[in-house]
């Protein structure tokens, strides 16, 4: 059986759907504080965000916005994985990048090295329980998350497949001029067991009789 931790509704009816909406846009709010104070702790951000700022660094569109259209191109690997798309899918590709431009408008730029170091690490926390959250929400993962969920869901840690995922990332960023810092090693190697921890603790379960699998049916 496929792991009921990766469940996907889908687009499920309003009775389904109105418990678990207030916890995935809090995950989604997590999502883009946490990787904002990473961006403004100047220490290193996320391997994906690595990849971001390569990304627009080489075609002058801006950070959000590049997270957004990747977010779209990503969603072409979910084909061979046979990975469902949910409502929430929808809003996390459409939101994200945004949310994450919103906190650096928001959230000032520390001078102080203790300071940077303590956002440096809230961020990677908070990121991780924005991921428990709506994941575990099971409204559908965003891009990125639906690919290392898909894989997961076979039968694979889920922190080594989102290691994995996040050092590929890490490397194409670095290639197209993307930043690097230590923030970024604690990230791409932490983010998976935190992310891990938060979604054992705070999946909702699924209705009895869901479809458990990532979009095929279960083995």
């Amino acid at each position: 059986m496929t792991d009921p931790r990766f469940a996907v509704l889908g687009f499920p009816p309003w009775r389904v759907l109105r418990p678990r909406l207030p916890r995935f846009l809090l995950g989604l709010l997590c999502l883009g504080g946490g990787l904002a104070l990473m961006v403004e702790a100047r220490l290193g951000v996320s391997p994906f965000d690595v990849l971001h700022q390569g990304i627009a660094r080489h075609t002058g569109l801006s950070f959000g916005t590049v997270v957004v259209l990747l977010g779209v191109v990503i969603l072409l690997a979910w084909i061979p994985l046979h990975q469902r798309l949910g409502i929430g899918t929808v809003l996390n590709t459409l939101t994200v990048g945004f949310l994450i431009d919103a906190g650096l408008w928001l959230i000032p730029e520390p001078d102080v090295l203790v300071a940077r170091w303590l956002m440096l690490l809230v961020g990677v926390v908070v990121t991780g329980l924005g991921m428990g959250l709506y994941i575990g929400s099971a409204l559908g993962p965003g891009p990125r998350d639906g690919v290392m969920t898909a894989i997961a869901a076979r039968g694979h840690p889920l922190w080594l497949v989102r290691t994995i995922i996040e050092l590929t990332a890490l490397i194409v960023g670095w290639v197209l001029g993307g930043n690097v810092g230590v923030g970024t090693v604690i990230f791409a190697f932490g983010i998976g067991p935190i992310g891990h921890f938060f979604l054992d603790r705070l999946h909702l379960g699924v209705p009895a009789g869901t479809d458990l699998g990532p979009g095929a049916s279960p083995e």
